[in-house]
């Protein structure tokens, strides 16, 4: 069966629907189908899934006092029962099963399926293969009919930033914010604001070590400030984290972006076109602005030639420079699929560091996708 032509049009059926499709989709593509314990840490979700998900997971308490949480997504337990059973690479693991998510007007738990790719080298077809496998599991769920594909890329929205010769802390920032749209315009309007008065409240002794540009001597000061507050040493940060991040802040507080630089951002993240039309697009940017993509862009260009390899139609993707999903351990495509909905049916993207961050030895570049089961289904109920 070719990846692009589904299993057949399964229809929802009892309380797993899709399940014999998806299994057999799955096991086609060579993935391991992995089961994780419904109660996991909170502390990975807390570090690294960012805000939009911390504030909709369920917590409670262990026996030995430790954060857990009801299981919100599949990556982060897929990642650490590979890491636990150090099997080899590349790997590709599946799931199914049910997740418990806060949602608006939407049940709390619902069940999610989909793959996990771990350990692929080249980049370019591991993401043509989720983009690929993720419309197969939709046909497999029997959704024939046109999708639409957003497709954006942290990777390029990083490189700009990067080329744009941003202070460390104004990039961060603006990371944070990729795909949060409220949250980016709220930070570059205060890059954009002039300078007006003091940007911090700070003690004159500190503004003046600060001005110097000695963190050494600012860290001593913090230190003896604080025994004679009276603050146990080891308690919250120490005074040289504490010095660093008074630095970075008045980094932050003091950088106002030129305007010419504002308007190559704005034009940046207007970029809203077919993705087939996107490495023109970004070129015409790259010479309009002298802004240089580099290998980012060459990556999307070697992923759009690793998608026309798989035979997938990329009339139905669109590139939004400013799309992301609100999730922080992304580090390059993100993408979202949906049939007429205002919300995804199946979504994910490219997250390079969270292995390693969750304990791997090395680094694992690491790809993957969810499927909305309960979207799926309602969908396909609401049909006549």
């Amino acid at each position: 069966m070719s990846l692009l032509s589904g299993s057949g049009a399964a229809r929802p059926d009892g309380g797993a629907p899709f399940d014999a499709a998806l299994a057999a989709l799955f096991a086609e593509l060579g993935a391991v189908l992995v089961e994780t314990p419904l109660l996991q840490r909170a502390e990975p979700y807390l570090d690294t899934a960012g805000e939009d998900l911390r504030r909709r997971i369920f917590l409670t308490r262990g026996e030995g006092g430790e954060t857990l949480c009801l299981r919100p997504d599949f990556t982060i337990p897929v990642c650490l029962a590979h890491i636990e059973g150090a099997a080899g690479l590349p790997r590709r693991y599946a799931y199914n099963g049910p997740v418990f998510r806060q949602r608006r007007g939407e049940t709390a738990e619902f069940r999610q399926a989909g793959i996990e790719n771990l350990g692929q080298t080249d980049r370019a077809s591991a993401d043509a293969h989720a983009l690929a496998e993720a419309l197969a599991a939709l046909r497999a769920c029997g959704l024939e009919a046109e999708l639409a594909v957003t497709v954006g890329d942290q990777a390029l929205f990083e490189a700009f930033l990067t080329a744009l010769d941003l202070p460390a802390g104004w990039q961060r920032r603006l990371v944070r914010c990729f795909g949060r749209d409220d949250l980016l315009q709220g930070a570059l309007a205060a890059l954009s604001r002039e300078a007006t008065g003091d940007p911090l409240d700070l003690d004159p002794a500190v503004r003046a070590l600060l001005r110097a540009g000695s963190s050494a001597a600012l860290a001593d000061h913090v230190r003896g400030m604080m025994e004679e507050g009276g603050l146990p040493p080891h308690r919250g940060r120490s005074p040289e984290e504490i010095a660093e991040r008074l630095i970075e802040k008045m980094a932050l507080a003091n950088t106002r972006l030129r305007a010419s630089y504002l308007d190559r951002l704005g034009a940046f993240l207007a970029l809203d076109c077919p993705l087939a039309e996107a490495p023109a697009r970004l070129e015409a940017l790259e010479a309009e602005s002298g802004v240089e993509f580099g290998a980012a862009l060459a990556f999307l260009q070697a992923r759009n030639a690793a998608l026309k390899a798989l035979g997938v139609d990329l009339a139905p993707f669109r590139y939004r420079a400013a799309f992301g999903r609100p999730i922080d351990y992304y580090t390059g495509l993100v993408f979202e699929m949906s049939c007429g909905t205002a919300e995804p049916l199946a979504a994910g993207g490219r997250y390079d560091r969270l292995v390693s961050y969750l304990g791997a030895p090395e680094p694992i570049p690491a790809v993957g996708f969810s499927l909305w089961l309960d979207r799926i289904a309602a969908l396909q109920e609401a049909r006549p």
